[in-house]
């Protein structure tokens, strides 16, 4: 992903960057492509592509289509094509993703959703149905 063209064209075209001597604290709502090298703190959505370079560092949540992490993110992220963790990567907090890649040495830290959107909520919706009834009957389907 780093420096690749994608199907949709020029991922660099509209690319905001956060640079390594620069801090963001707040929200950022992206139509484009980020590339984040020095600190976020906050959450970031709406987002094509995503990148968080070797030297970045994202403290929130993020939400795009594709993202790749060679530096660290501590939050949640809802990818809604791909999430590659590259070797130098360091992730901690819960993933849904339909497609991820983890490479050896990243380190990842939390709970991990694959699947369709519509997956999800369907097991989340069973499983409470089956603790309300008391019956057991989610718990005997898992295993």
């Amino acid at each position: 992903m780093f420096g690749e063209k994608s199907a949709r064209g020029d991922a660099r075209e509209g690319m905001t960057l956060i640079s390594e001597d620069a801090f963001f604290h707040g929200s950022l709502v992206v139509k484009g492509s980020l590339r984040v090298e020095g600190v976020f703190e906050g959450d970031i959505s709406d987002a094509v592509d995503v990148e968080v370079g070797a030297k970045g560092r994202v403290v929130g949540n993020v939400a795009a289509e594709t993202i790749v992490v060679a530096g660290e993110v501590v939050g949640d992220i809802v990818a809604s094509r791909s999430l590659e963790i590259l070797a130098s990567g360091r992730v901690t907090g819960d993933i849904r993703v339909p497609k991820l890649k983890i490479d050896d040495g990243a380190f990842f830290d939390g709970s991990c959703a694959m699947g369709g959107a519509d997956d999800k909520p369907r097991r989340r919706r069973a499983r409470a149905e089956a603790e309300a009834s008391g019956d057991g009957a989610y718990e005997k389907s898992a295993q």
